[in-house]
């Protein structure tokens, strides 16, 4: 799986930040490694002119799936960590949530069975 960090001129970048997102995600990302190709972060500073506030870092991370659309999510936070922190809880609920709609085992109905035919679960 890919991890991609881009950030404004406003934030931090670094390769730290990019450290600790590749941690996060990988984390994050684990059991859904083999259906995530990529993973791309944006950090941004949403009022970057005026002094620091709550919330104002944002970080929107867009997870591309195989086979299947991108997920994107949104989290704001006071600093970059929280941010990317928040983006993935809600980027692995999402994943698992998408995935399971796409999962032929947990979606496959039972074929019915034909007229006469005995079926050993069935009582009475």
């Amino acid at each position: 799986m890919q991890i991609l960090l881009h950030s404004d001129p406003n934030t931090d970048g670094g390769h730290l930040m990019a450290d600790h997102l590749q941690k996060v995600v990988q984390d994050a990302m684990a059991r859904f490694a083999e259906r995530v190709t990529r993973v791309e972060a944006h950090l941004s500073d949403v009022n970057s002119q005026a002094k620091s506030g709550d919330d104002d870092i944002h970080c929107t991370l867009e997870a591309r799936l195989v086979g299947l659309d991108a997920i994107v999510v949104k989290d704001n936070a006071s600093n970059a960590h929280q941010a990317i922190e928040g983006a993935v809880r809600k980027l692995k609920r999402a994943v698992g949530t998408e995935l399971a709609k796409h999962d032929s085992r947990g979606h496959r109905a039972r074929p019915e069975m034909a007229q006469g035919d005995d079926d050993p679960q069935r009582i009475g």
